[in-house]
């Protein structure tokens, strides 16, 4: 709350010598602006950057070392006997202490009460030095970006460039944050690699993370061939891509081709409503609705259907991807020059023959892209394989069988108090490699897909 309160005020006083600035500006001109080198707004944001910056920068750094600062000043109160212990107890200690600061919990012991009352009075302590010095750093930048200002000051530059540098930033920490990842996924799998042959583990077929009890069961060292939760996840999304590719080709074409622009308008975005139901919603759907109706008919027919068939996640998974087929494959037709379509018109050609010979030929290589697209998409999809596939690492081509996926797998194997130290965690990391991979190499071949299309035709 504190922290809220001094954000309000940095505020205010960023919005104060906004309006400082910009009225300082149209006072230095003499009230002609045409004077001036950057319009008014740019001398009130060049006030306003010079209010807010330095006091966010010391803010956040505040943020960045107070819990270090507050470890270190609750250690060193601790009484002799609490010193001693050893680091896992000393770290239950402080964090009893510091849940009664913050929370106020009853301590165990007298000494905790006290620790926390300290952990109180350092933290209140650095707080008001940080928000006196933030304020006083707001109202100094204020002043002397104010006094800077005057008719052949280029606000406008310096205003743009710190809008670049924070433009960097923000593209950097997109970049570093996937270089974390992939460096994170890497590591892991090296040391489960370390443990499990790679052959063993693409190529394998028998799936049994589960570690030894006794020597004589199936998977008593683990059996980690992830061969038949690739077929599971290609099965299902299989599925998918037969299910969304026709029905959101078609609505595709129906859409940018025959449909009124009224109806257009009204039936896109009830379409693209499906992108937007959370896909718990969809697992509820395809584990209560969709699997037992298949069951049911299943039975009817003679046939034996899982409970958690392939056929039934497929469906409901390929109901969800719809959306994604549907709106870029309208996008890519619709983006075809009309130039084409008259020309094919001029020679006699039918609409239906246009968009058979013409439109969809020219749009192929931006509807292909699309299709990779919503295939990386099915193949990293988790919530409904969970809740609609099988557990059971089943290497089969029946759709109404019972399969797992590498995502159901992930889950699975992390579910839980986890210990980062053995092959049966460890795959996680492996599967979420190969899963990486695959999922970047269809994003990577759909983008460059449709870059070449925009080139064509831009």
């Amino acid at each position: 709350m504190q922290l809220l309160i001094l954000m309000v005020v940095l505020l205010a006083l960023t919005t104060f010598g906004f309006r400082l600035g910009r009225g300082r500006a149209i006072a230095a001109s003499g009230n002609n602006p045409r004077l001036l080198h950057s319009l008014p707004r740019y001398h009130g944001y060049y006030v306003a950057l010079w209010s807010g910056l330095p006091a966010l920068f010391l803010i956040a750094a505040w943020l960045m070392l107070e819990p270090s600062l507050l470890h270190s000043a609750v250690m060193s109160a601790l009484p002799a006997d609490l010193q001693g212990l050893s680091e896992e107890r000393l770290a239950l200690v402080y964090n009893e202490v510091r849940n009664v600061a913050r929370y106020g919990h009853v301590p165990s012991t007298d000494a905790v009460g006290q620790a926390a009352a300290g952990y109180i009075g350092v933290r209140d302590t650095v707080f008001l030095s940080v928000a006196a010095l933030a304020l006083a750093l707001a109202v100094a930048g204020l002043a002397f970006a104010r006094k800077r200002i005057e008719v052949e000051l280029r606000a406008r530059n310096r205003v743009e460039s710190v809008v670049k540098v924070f433009l960097v930033l923000a593209s950097l920490a997109a970049i570093f944050t996937t270089i974390g990842i992939v460096l994170s996924l890497l590591f892991e799998s090296l040391r489960f690699f370390q443990a499990v042959s790679i052959f063993e583990f693409l190529f394998g077929t028998q799936w049994s993370p589960q570690m030894a009890i006794r020597s004589d069961q199936v998977g008593s060292s683990g059996a980690f061939g992830a061969i038949p939760l690739f077929t599971g996840t290609l099965l299902i999304s299989g599925i998918a891509m037969l299910v969304a590719v026709p029905l959101g080709l078609l609505s595709a074409i129906y859409m940018s081709e025959y449909a009124a622009p009224k109806f257009r308008s009204v039936v896109k975005p009830l379409l693209e409503i499906l992108a937007g139901i959370p896909t718990v919603v969809y697992g509820f759907f395809a584990a209560l609705t969709v699997a037992p109706f298949f069951r049911e008919i299943g039975a009817s027919m003679g046939l034996s259907v899982a409970s958690e068939s392939a056929l039934a996640a497929g469906m409901v998974m390929g109901i969800m991807i719809i959306p994604f087929v549907s709106s870029l494959s309208d996008d890519v037709i619709t983006a075809v020059p009309n130039s084409l379509r008259e020309g094919s018109y001029g020679l006699g050609a039918t609409k239906s023959e246009t968009i058979k010979q013409v439109v969809l030929p020219a749009a192929l290589p931006g509807i292909v892209g699309g299709v990779l697209l919503a295939v990386s998409r099915a193949i990293g999809e988790t919530m409904i394989v969970v809740m609609a596939a099988g557990l059971a690492a089943n290497l089969t081509a029946n759709p109404l069988e019972a399969v797992t996926t590498v995502t159901t797998q992930i889950v699975t194997l992390l579910v839980g108090d986890q210990e980062f130290d053995s092959p049966k965690t460890l795959a996680a990391f492996a599967l979420g490699l190969v899963l990486f991979t695959v999922t970047l190499a269809l994003n990577v071949v759909a983008l460059s897909i449709v870059n070449k299309y925009r080139e064509k035709y831009d």
